[in-house]
């Protein structure tokens, strides 16, 4: 009776938890957008230094992640930099037949994934201006079809999560060297094997916004409120502007 009660009250505390950030999204509206403090940038890349009106400034210059082209669970192929143009991004890592935490951060994608329906009675009714990414760190194995069935088993909307595979090297060139994830040395080659918890937020920009552990609920409530916030930079700048 006593874990009854408990998984009950979890689960109704992570149902509470993933319906605020869309409730955060309409007080941070009426607010003074002056007073939003937005995610921060990840990667500096170098510092220029520049005068502006006479004065001797620092420009930061961060990492912009560069393009990736894969396969998803429906067989398409796809490219960050075209396809999903615009699109603010939440990228984790799996493999297929990972017994340990991939279920685990895979279901807690799938929480992120309901988090951001416009009505959340809907399976169709989804907020387009974010997409979820789970690359297999396993493509040798792992085919689109089996992908296919994964992402079945999560419940995932095949429009907003996708579910990807393709070449092992550009993979794990885009987890290093692009979202500069510390997985330790490596070539991509056959000997190379990367596994990490880690999700990556990136803006439309396609610039690092947030690191989180994708295991942890404190984090996972994190970056769901940074994608809120993320959602509202564009509006929020223009309106700074007038």
């Amino acid at each position: 009776m006593i874990n009854k009660k408990s998984n009950i009250k979890f689960m109704y505390g992570m149902a509470v938890a993933f319906l605020l950030p869309l409730s955060f999204y309409f007080i941070a509206r009426i607010l003074s957008k002056d007073k939003i403090h937005m995610p921060q940038y990840y990667g500096v890349e170098r510092v220029d230094t520049k005068v502006v009106d006479g004065k001797t400034v620092n420009d930061t210059i961060y990492h912009q992640v560069g393009n990736i082209s894969l396969t998803n669970q429906l067989g398409d192929l796809i490219a960050t930099d075209k396809t999903l143009k615009g699109k603010i991004l939440v990228v984790n890592f799996f493999f297929v037949d990972c017994p340990t935490i991939c279920p685990r951060l895979s279901g807690n994608m799938s929480m992120l994934q309901k988090a951001f329906r416009r009505n959340p009675k809907m399976e169709s009714s989804l907020d387009t201006s974010v997409q979820f990414l789970s690359i297999t760190v396993n493509p040798a194995h792992d085919t689109f079809q089996l992908l296919r069935t994964y992402a079945d088993r999560f419940k995932a909307n095949h429009d907003s999560w996708w579910f990807l595979t393709g070449d092992k090297t550009a993979i794990y060139n885009f987890a290093r060297n692009e979202l500069k994830l510390a997985v330790g040395p490596g070539d991509g080659g056959a000997d190379d094997f990367l596994h990490t918890e880690k999700l990556t937020l990136i803006d439309r920009n396609r610039k690092i916004r947030g690191y989180y552990d994708g295991l942890d609920t404190v984090q996972l409530r994190k970056c769901a409120d940074d994608i809120v916030l993320l959602s509202m930079e564009k509006e929020h700048r223009q309106n700074k502007g007038r």
